[in-house]
């Protein structure tokens, strides 16, 4: 190989590099087999030393092929270190587009899709947060869930 294309393979690889972001946080809970029950909460702690950086939150949610709806609906509260709430949201996001093919990715029966759950926040305090997940869907007990989890990313500016 010249050095040419070795310089160029270096340049390419370095871009690709440098586009990824590794996540600050990253947490999955695996679900019951008996399905995620209504009042089950899916608590994620995660520790924030900086409150100058810009942080995009991403919730994954696992699924089989089997799930039965197009959409699903989250219930979110996020805690401060000192245990206030900061905030309290409801969450809508589609699973499967109107002809329903699944979004998100994956194989082999089983799809993850990456929800945009918060986008450029700075978090007022540092320490130990908690964001707890339920599912807000009418079926007590939601079944085909096989996990859930929570990305936290430095935003790119």
């Amino acid at each position: 190989m010249n050095k040419v294309k070795i310089i160029g393979l270096i340049i390419t690889i370095s871009s690709i590099l440098a586009s990824c972001q590794m996540p600050l946080h990253s947490e999955y809970h695996t679900m019951d087999t008996d399905g995620w029950h209504q009042d089950s909460a899916v608590t994620f702690d995660f520790g924030i030393d900086d409150t100058d950086m810009h942080y995009d939150m991403i919730v994954h949610m696992r699924h089989t092929e089997r799930f039965p709806y197009q959409n699903m609906w989250l219930f979110t509260e996020l805690h401060t270190p000192n245990d206030s709430i900061v905030m309290r949201d409801t969450i809508e996001f589609y699973l499967a587009d109107e002809r329903g093919v699944w979004l998100g990715n994956g194989g082999m029966g089983r799809k993850d899709m990456p929800v945009l759950y918060m986008e450029n926040i700075l978090l007022p305090d540092t320490g130990l947060y908690h964001l707890t997940i339920r599912q807000g869907m009418r079926e007590e007990r939601l079944r085909e869930v096989t996990e859930v989890g929570l990305e936290i990313l430095r935003h790119k500016q």
